[in-house]
């Protein structure tokens, strides 16, 4: 494989749509997508109403990459090896010895080989995006209040409501319906929780159709959000800027089903109409996969093997699955990047040790959690001051395995030109080559460290 990776050489680009090409405000996003799931628990399942109280430094508890054990209700942060980094019982944090004697060094009794484990299980469930961040929380201190109210509860059956409340303020319907709170509360007030593109990504996107790029947009959100979404972000000529518009795309499924594939079908009035045996034009499209796309791309292409490049902010239901089923160019939008520049090592002793959070606001979710640390590397407990005593975590190796490279927003590229040859991830197999701008500074001083 070629050392650089250059836009000039896709012949098609996709995106994904929320945290991709719509960016959010998360301090204002974050809390309704969490009011959104406790007022439904509290009100329709009986949950304690403290749920419905969230202090700013309940915040810090987010960190993407953390997996949450559905029987125990534990959060745990896995290392490249599948060993446990840090651990906790709801929010509470477990103490070095309390990993030692639960965990040790051995892997995670769900830990698979990096393409068998999924992301979603009936027994786990990994935490990888600002959708799904508020849900941790909301999910811990659900642990902690049945944990308070049941002395020694080893066992925990809660997924099930919060299933119940995703389907509620999330179900197909519910944006027409004005159902739950999500949805009625965005449209009520799109600018408190939307941030608007700026001209030089608007400005890009032009560039890439005047270089004949067929754009693409594949989003899991239901074709309605998806009208508002783009509207507001990109003006309400935003569907001239795609040839391609896929809604309701059920990803990860619509990269991985196979030989399985959903069928596409029309849209008339944002209502699904018949499925279709094949893509045979471009418009505006619900469901399907990305096959029969694939189909469609060489016809608009006119290659055999038209290369495609997608961006996306989930590992789960972007990176992964573009890059392991259909062998696409990834690039991974990492926010972590803005706000893990600052970390030191020895940031990592316990929570417990380093004395109580009493930040008055709450941080931003991509910035660093002072219980869990840093998203792409961590210290291993005992052996602090060696050179093995950092490590990276699952999610820093995922990255690095699947993204061709990873940055902070679409933005930080639109403005260097089409033909810009960013370093690949797997150059020399180096774990910083694909990080642009720049590579997080943990993971710099930790090469330096090594090379000592």
């Amino acid at each position: 494989m070629a050392q650089h990776f250059s836009l000039a050489s896709c012949d098609v680009v996709g995106f994904d749509l929320d945290h991709t090409l719509c960016r959010y405000n998360l301090p204002e996003s974050a809390p309704l997508i969490y009011n959104s799931f406790a007022e439904f628990l509290v009100k329709e399942k009986g949950y304690d109403k403290e749920l419905l109280t969230v202090t700013p430094e309940d915040w810090d508890f987010c960190c993407k990459g953390l997996a949450l054990d559905l029987e125990d209700g534990s959060f745990i942060k896995l290392a490249d090896n599948g060993t446990v980094l840090r651990a906790s019982c709801g929010t509470k944090m477990m103490t070095p010895e309390a990993l030692a004697e639960e965990h040790g060094k051995k892997e995670w009794k769900h830990f698979m080989s990096d393409t068998g484990m999924a992301c979603r299980s009936g027994k786990y469930y990994f935490y990888d995006n600002y959708f799904d961040l508020p849900g941790a929380l909301l999910c811990a201190r659900v642990v902690d209040s049945l944990t308070k109210q049941k002395s020694g509860q080893k066992t925990f059956d809660f997924w099930k409501d919060i299933v119940a409340a995703i389907q509620h303020n999330y179900k197909m319907s519910a944006f027409k319906e004005n159902c739950g709170i999500y949805f009625p509360e965005i449209k009520r007030d799109p600018g408190k929780y939307l941030n608007r593109c700026p001209e030089s990504v608007k400005k890009w996107l032009q560039q890439l159709k005047k270089a004949g790029k067929v754009l693409l947009l594949i989003t899991s959100s239901h074709s309605d959000y998806c009208r508002l979404l783009c509207g507001y972000i990109l003006g309400n000529d935003f569907p001239d800027i795609f040839d391609i518009v896929i809604t309701n795309a059920l990803k990860p499924g619509f990269f991985s089903h196979l030989p399985n594939q959903r069928p596409f079908r029309t849209l008339e009035n944002d209502e699904e109409q018949e499925a279709l045996p094949s893509l045979d034009k471009p418009g505006w499209y619900s469901q399907g996969n990305a096959v029969h796309l694939y189909e469609l791309l060489k016809k608009m292409t006119g290659k055999p093997e038209p290369k495609v490049v997608y961006f996306g902010d989930s590992m789960h239901s972007d990176i992964f699955p573009a890059r392991h089923y259909r062998n696409w160019e990834t690039v991974l939008i990492l926010e972590e990047l803005r706000g893990d520049r600052d970390w030191k090592p020895e940031e990592s002793e316990p929570v417990e040790k380093r004395g109580k959070y009493e930040d008055p606001k709450a941080k931003p979710l991509n910035t660093l959690s002072k219980k869990w640390g840093s998203f792409f590397i961590d210290s291993v407990s005992g052996l602090e001051n060696t050179e093995d005593s950092l490590i990276h975590t699952w999610s820093c190796k995922r990255v690095s395995t699947y993204s061709t490279i990873a940055i902070p927003s679409i933005e930080a590229i639109a403005e260097l030109p089409l033909d810009h040859k960013f370093t690949r991830f797997s150059a020399n197999n180096s774990k910083t080559a694909g990080y642009y701008p720049h590579p997080p500074l943990v993971l710099l001083n930790d090469a330096k460290l090594k090379t000592k």
